[in-house]
């Protein structure tokens, strides 16, 4: 069974199937004390292949803490040289990869909030263009997948050779218990699309609760994720950003210690996991039915509709929906965002079906 631990970076990169990789540090690059403590605390507490710390914090609302700059990338750059790790630094623009690279920044990473924006990628893929130095790439905020690939393409042709995925969780206005809906089949896509591409997750930022980051990085490990990429600060608490869902060295030492790596069995070599995937196909094929015996209910819906000169969305029909089959998820044991999700999509497409047949007898 594969262990994490601190591995040369560009050996992770160039050879598949090597242990998950372990990114570690602060979300914010405080000052030099902060630091230079939490990546000591790190360093004793538990192996890691990357000190990371934010130095331009992008923040949602002016006024709150945006990072202290190129000194503090110093401070960063210094920290990891004192525990013998390489760093890695966020970028979001031209300038910051300059000042990155001055300061000795081993790898780079584009968060979520300029992997959105293809003019922000393009100027950053031209500003490392010809510099050998390994790209992380977070998903965008919203699950658009085509972003998220194109993003990594854009610095494939700008020739960089060395590239990972970070899955943090997506945007979502459904009640939930994580900061960020995980959207763990939208992992699932990026690998149909782009098979060489090594994924990592945050469990930081899907989590945004110190609680939930074993349990998150738990379930990346069984979803075969090729690292994580965690939050620490020596002192969570008195963090100036994200400090709900950072955790210690110490604790980062525990999580790891109970991670469990567990490796791709083949189906057919083990006959009751096999006799289990059958009767899911089964129920698949049935889900599939219902489907279409409600699309067709849909279908008459929108004959009437159409006599009756009626709107097709039907705002109060919609809540009803939602709520009750909402509660009736949390009696079964299924879990509500689930459920929301699930009649939202299903939702939109009655929508879009009906619109079409309106359209179309029209």
């Amino acid at each position: 069974m594969k262990e994490i631990n601190n591995q040369n970076i560009y050996e992770w990169f160039d050879h598949p199937g090597e242990s998950p990789l372990l990114i570690a540090g602060p979300c914010s690059v405080e000052s030099p004390e902060q630091i230079l403590q939490t990546a000591q605390e790190l360093k004793a507490a538990t192996p890691i292949s990357l000190l990371r710390g934010g130095v331009w914090k992008p923040r949602t609302k002016p006024g709150s803490f945006e990072g202290i700059g190129a000194e503090a990338m110093r401070w960063l750059v210094e920290a990891g040289k004192a525990i013998q790790t390489p760093v890695t630094v966020e970028v979001a623009n031209a300038e910051h990869v300059e000042l990155a690279l001055k300061e000795g920044a081993d790898v780079l990473w584009i968060g979520a909030r300029t992997t959105v924006n293809p003019f922000y990628v393009q100027e950053i893929a031209e500003a490392i263009r010809g510099v050998n130095i390994p790209i992380l790439v977070k998903n965008p905020i919203h699950a658009e997948i085509g972003l998220w690939a194109g993003a990594i393409e854009r610095f494939q042709k700008a020739g960089v050779e060395r590239i990972a995925a970070v899955h943090r969780g997506f945007f979502s206005t459904a009640k939930s218990l994580y900061r960020n809906a995980p959207g763990w089949q939208h992992s699932f896509d990026l690998r149909a699309l782009m098979p060489d591409i090594k994924i990592i997750c945050d469990p930081s930022h899907i989590a945004g609760k110190r609680s939930l980051v074993e349990e998150v990085s738990q379930v990346a490990m069984d979803l075969r994720m090729e690292g994580l990429m965690v939050e620490s600060h020596h002192d969570p608490d008195c963090a100036l950003s994200d400090a709900q869902q950072q955790i210690t060295p110490k604790r980062l030492s525990e999580i790891i210690g109970h991670l469990k790596i567990r490796t791709n069995i083949p189906l057919e070599s083990h006959p009751e996991l096999a006799k289990l995937r059958e009767a899911l196909d089964v129920l698949d094929q049935e889900m599939v039915d219902i489907l279409k015996k409600r699309f067709d209910r849909v279908k008459d819906i929108a004959s009437i509709k159409e006599r009756e000169g009626l709107s097709i969305f039907q705002m109060e029909r919609w809540l009803k929906l939602v709520q009750e089959q909402t509660s009736l998820a949390e009696g079964k044991g299924i879990s509500p965002a689930f459920i929301h999700e699930l009649f939202s999509l299903v939702h939109k497409y009655s929508i879009d079906y009906q619109t079409s047949l309106i359209k179309k007898d029209s």
